[in-house]
């Protein structure tokens, strides 16, 4: 019964089977040309989208084409005009070149036109002394033919033996020959003068008067206003600490007083008065003086300062026109600020020297660069002499090779002060200039003690003299006035004598700027009417 049951149900449900598997292929099938009609329809889109933006693709880069033409035509314009313009500046200093090199070759001109006047003048010399040589020849001639007569005629007359004769004759010789040498020097000397005197005297007057710079007197005290009376307590402490504290880390004495409104800063060395000067102002503003409060004041007004000192030195070169320093050297440029020599800030003096060696050089046709370059560094190496061992000329070369500067540049530094041959025009100009500006009336000055000796030394190297009567120093040493004994010194002797004292002045003695010699010769006839 159930086998029976079970071969009916099997075959009711077997076509059932089938119709559903056919149904499940027909929808498979159907499905499969559905996808791919689908997929054709993209794929037909696709293809629409990417020609479209093929199309616009291409006309983009067509439109961006004309612009890159366009804007290569403008910037080839745009190279054309800078290109033309650049063309007219070459020119130009093409033309100006020209102008500078034809100026150089008339002052070249002027020069060997000179030059071949001196030798003209030379060979004129030249011929007097070949001449006085030929007469001296002859005059010996004439001494040895007279020679037998003379010696007969001195031993009968003077009773001298020949050497003695031979030794007053020589002596006679020489006499004339000092006279006659000390004659021509003179007028030689007289006629250098009329020409180079003048020409000396206008270029330096030129540049002293195209530079004009303002001094200002270094003290070694300075003055800090208060805004009360009991701040002076404050700024004393308790028991003095406060005081003490500043002394200590700022390394000047704090001198106060019954001042009113201020007290005062000591110190010889003006970098440090002014690192306590600042610091004082500060902890006023501040309000909190203490100990503590005051070293952190200082430190932060050093670093202060220390920037302070390379921006100045950046400034002063860039004033002076002297581009391209070490920032080393900039910094102890702008330590010079806080440096005086006999009073006289060495930073301004440094900054004009120079310009007065700009200015010589110019007119002299030398090389600026080198002159005003080397009048600026010339006393570099007094930023650091009050530190190291050595003289401010040592240091300043041993710092100029140090950062680089040239050898015509270290020869300035080197020679400024005559320690060494001179081996350039620039390095004679720095002397100059140096000379120029230490001489000038209030720029320096030295102390009442040191004066008196320099003044006493000089009257004392003039009385050391064969033949001097007085000597007296004038116009605050820069003349020693000697007056000679007549009858012991000639008018030619004199003039040896000025050379012999102004070369032992010097050796001997140290002096700002010139003395100027001035030897002289008179005689006095006393008669009395009766």
């Amino acid at each position: 019964m159930t086998i029976n049951m079970l071969y009916s149900v099997s075959i009711g449900v077997f076509p059932l089977i089938l119709i559903i598997l056919g149904c499940v292929a027909i929808g498979v099938i159907g499905g499969y040309f559905l996808y791919r009609f689908i997929i054709q329809k993209r794929i037909d889109n696709a293809t629409k989208s990417a020609k479209k933006i093929i199309e616009d693709a291409v006309n983009d880069a067509k439109a961006q084409k004309k612009e890159l033409i366009l804007e290569a035509k403008d910037e080839i314009f745009k190279l054309k005009a800078d290109y033309d313009l650049e063309i007219k500046e070459r020119r130009q200093e093409m033309q100006r070149i020209e102008e500078r090199v034809l100026q150089r070759e008339e002052y070249q001109n002027k020069k060997e036109q000179s030059f071949e006047q001196k030798l003209e003048q030379l060979e004129s010399l030249k011929q007097n002394l070949e001449q006085k040589e030929q007469d001296l020849i002859v005059f010996q001639e004439q001494v040895e033919k007279q020679k037998g007569d003379i010696q007969l005629e001195l031993e009968k007359v003077s009773k001298m033996t020949t050497e003695e004769a031979k030794k007053v004759l020589i002596e006679s010789i020489k006499e004339e020959t000092r006279k006659s040498i000390a004659s021509e020097i003179r007028a030689m000397e007289e006629e250098a003068k009329e020409n180079a005197d003048r020409y000396a005297v206008d270029i330096v007057t030129q540049a002293i008067q195209r530079c004009a710079t303002d001094y200002t007197a270094d003290i070694t005290v300075s003055s800090v206003n208060i805004p009360n009376e009991d701040m002076k307590g404050r700024l004393i402490g308790r028991e003095g600490r406060n005081i003490r504290a500043i002394e200590s880390a700022t390394g000047v004495d704090l001198i106060i007083d019954d001042t009113p409104e201020s007290v005062i800063l000591s110190s010889f060395d003006p970098l440090r008065r002014e690192i306590a000067k600042r610091t004082i102002e500060k902890l006023m503003l501040d309000g909190r003086i203490n100990p503590a409060r005051i070293e952190e004041m200082a430190d932060k007004v050093r670093k202060d300062i220390e920037a302070e000192m390379k921006q100045t030195g950046e400034d002063v070169s860039y004033e002076a026109d002297v581009h391209g320093l070490h920032p080393a050297l900039c910094v102890l440029l702008g330590r010079l600020k806080y440096r005086t020599s006999y009073g006289q800030n060495v930073l301004v003096h440094s900054l004009e020297v120079s310009r007065l060696a700009c200015l010589l050089a110019t007119e002299l046709g030398v090389d600026v660069e080198t002159a005003k370059r080397g009048g600026l560094l010339h006393d570099i190496g007094k930023a650091v002499d009050q530190e190291v061992e050595g003289t401010h000329v040592e240091l300043g070369v041993q710092l100029a090779k140090k950062y680089k500067e040239s050898e015509a540049v270290i020869h300035c530094i080197e020679a400024h002060h005559g320690d060494v041959p001179f081996k350039s025009v620039e390095a004679i100009l720095v002397q100059v200039a140096d000379a120029i500006s230490s001489a000038r009336p209030g720029a320096r000055r030295e102390s009442l003690e040191t004066y008196i000796k320099r003044v006493e030394k000089l009257e004392e190297i003039s009385n050391s003299f064969k033949g001097v009567d007085k000597a007296y120093a004038i116009q605050a040493g820069r003349e020693i006035r000697v007056i000679v004994k007549p009858e012991e010194i000639s008018d030619e002797e004199a003039m040896f004598l000025a050379k012999d004292i102004s070369k032992k002045i010097e050796e001997e003695v140290e002096y700002p700027g010139q003395i100027k010699v001035n030897v002289i010769r008179e005689t006095r006839k006393v008669e009395y009417a009766k």
